[in-house]
């Protein structure tokens, strides 16, 4: 019997994807301090694409140079360094699979070191460690700006030779504060029911079809919710799903939290079940409604770990392709083996990536002994990035304080290089 994970899928443009495993995308930072492609990504890429993922969904490339979510993004809006993506584009597709580019715009959730005053929907300013500015409201023109930078970048991508695109409305991003509610304050077309604060991604999704025509895949990443009150719920995620089916995207990406919800961090929302924690995938249980809904590829990211649990999903069609992020930072090569069935379960690192349990934990009642635990997490992964993108193997005896240290070492050192360049 087939492995339900090695069966290929065809999407509505025609594409098809080779099997059922996807690599989410993960910020890389490994820019130059001009904000273009390095051989790093080149390298990281195609170790990648050697691993066997069908699907491979970039970090954020940034469509505006102006704001980025952090330094050693990539922006890609005009067509000057085209030959480096293309570089990038054939390295990563090297054996044989999609290479699409996630792009995005990051509102008001740009370091203050970026720009110290971000856009965003409305004025409501992002108070996390006192990290960014206070953002300006977005006027007519800057919407209109702001379409016409995805649709630009989207022909650019197809240009340099990339195999599909992702547009970014999820994790709190500035397509993800325009569907909030708490953020998105607006009272013209732009704001107040979900029909108006759909109507930025709606437009750019059709401005973007336009422009690299039927058979080019587009993605969507939208947040099952942002577990916030007030916020993105999952009754406006069904229907919002429901319109990006009627506006001929390919695949929907589901995932969920934003920068103040730690869900993407792997820190679980409070409101995931005893069942779906068991299920691994924290986002699953929302899977059927939004299926239905947008009769499109379903892509759920978040929590799979064991190969048991990825294949049942698979042939249950309760998703259709399995997104995977972290442990690909750890075993690259993880996809064929689940694929082969050499291995049953994933690195899962988090729970050991901690100052110690109770005080020391992840709930501790001290905010720095918290945000150690969180941003250190974090840093693991990203120097597993730098360390492949360096054609190094993965360091996973690295300890949470170490990772939290080099975390905010290489943060400064790549502010500081894009800073003074």
């Amino acid at each position: 019997m087939t492995n339900p994970l090695a069966q290929p899928i065809t999407l509505p443009c025609g594409v098809t994807i080779s099997n059922r495993l996807g690599k989410s995308a993960m910020t890389e930072g490994l820019a130059d301090k001009f904000d273009r492609p390095t051989e790093r990504h080149n390298t990281l890429y195609k170790t990648w694409s050697n691993g066997g993922t069908g699907l491979q969904i970039t970090g954020n490339v940034m469509v505006d140079r102006r704001y980025l979510e952090r330094a050693g993004n990539v922006v890609l809006e005009d067509d000057k360094d085209l030959p480096l993506f293309e570089a990038w584009a054939k390295a990563g597709t090297s054996a044989g699979n999609q290479l699409w580019v996630q792009l995005s715009h990051p509102g008001r959730q740009c370091p203050k070191i970026v720009n110290k005053q971000p856009l965003s929907p409305s004025d409501i300013h992002l108070d996390l460690l006192g990290n960014f500015g206070k953002p300006k409201a977005m006027t007519e023109d800057n919407i209109q700006d702001v379409i016409q930078r995805f649709t630009r970048s989207a022909a650019l991508v197809k240009k340099a030779g990339f195999t599909g695109l992702q547009i970014h409305c999820a994790h709190g991003y500035l397509f993800s504060q325009f569907l909030s509610p708490k953020i998105n304050r607006r009272t013209d077309q732009w704001g107040g029911s979900l029909e108006n604060r759909a109507r930025i991604i709606r437009q750019t999704i059709q401005s973007v079809r336009n422009e690299v025509g039927a058979s080019f895949p587009i993605a969507v990443k939208l947040n099952s919710a942002d577990f916030q009150k007030g916020g993105f719920s999952l009754e406006d995620c069904v229907t919002v799903a429901g319109w990006l089916g009627e506006d001929g995207i390919d695949l929907l990406e589901i995932s969920g939290g934003t920068y103040e919800q730690l869900s993407l961090m792997g820190v679980e929302p409070t409101e995931v079940r005893e069942s779906t924690r068991k299920r691994e995938a924290y986002f699953i249980e929302y899977a059927e409604r939004i299926k239905t809904a947008a009769k499109i590829p379903l892509m759920i990211t978040g929590g799979f770990r064991s190969r048991s649990v990825m294949e049942k999903a698979i042939a249950n069609k309760e998703v259709d392709i399995i997104g995977l992020a972290r442990p690909l930072c750890t075993q690259p090569d993880c996809s064929a083996q689940l694929i082969k069935g050499v291995i049953d379960k994933l690195d899962d690192y988090e729970q050991s990536l901690v100052l110690g349990k109770g005080f020391w934990g992840n709930n501790s009642s001290l905010n720095i002994i918290k945000a150690i635990n969180n941003f250190g997490q974090v840093g693991f992964y990203y120097w597993q990035i730098i360390r492949l993108s360096e054609g190094l193997n993965p360091e996973p005896k690295l300890k949470v304080f170490r990772s939290f240290q080099r975390h905010i070492r290489n943060d400064f050192k790549l502010n500081m290089k894009r800073k003074f360049a």
